[in-house]
């Protein structure tokens, strides 16, 4: 009865993150300049990534392997993000562009 319900549990987790890296992967294919694609990858790629670590982690049942997924989950989705931020705020300093699309450049705005 357990073993059902934790594997029940690990495949809507496995679903849940392969949803959430669906969506970063379309988005890194579909937005139209770096700042955008590189936000669905560090958000719904960071977030899918870990649900699928969390996931192998439940799926192996042993407590260390579980310990070390959750240490690697919570590192991944600290660093990231903030490695994504950093990434975008260097390419804004050398000078790509936005998107026509874009409305504001904010970072424009705090040099003036």
């Amino acid at each position: 009865m357990i073993g059902s319900l934790v594997a029940i549990l690990t495949a809507l987790i496995v679903l849940v993150g392969a949803g959430f890296v669906l969506v970063a992967a379309i988005g890194i294919n579909r937005l139209p300049d770096l700042y955008t694609r590189m936000h669905a990858a560090s958000k719904a790629g960071t977030v899918g990534s870990g649900l699928m670590l969390l996931a192998v982690g439940l799926h192996a049942g042993d407590l260390a392997t579980f310990a070390r997924a959750i240490a690697g989950f919570f590192f991944f989705v600290l660093t990231a993000p903030v490695s994504a931020h950093l990434l975008a705020m260097a390419a804004h300093k050398v000078g790509y562009k936005l998107s026509e699309l874009s409305v504001r450049d904010e970072m424009n705005d705090y040099r003036e």
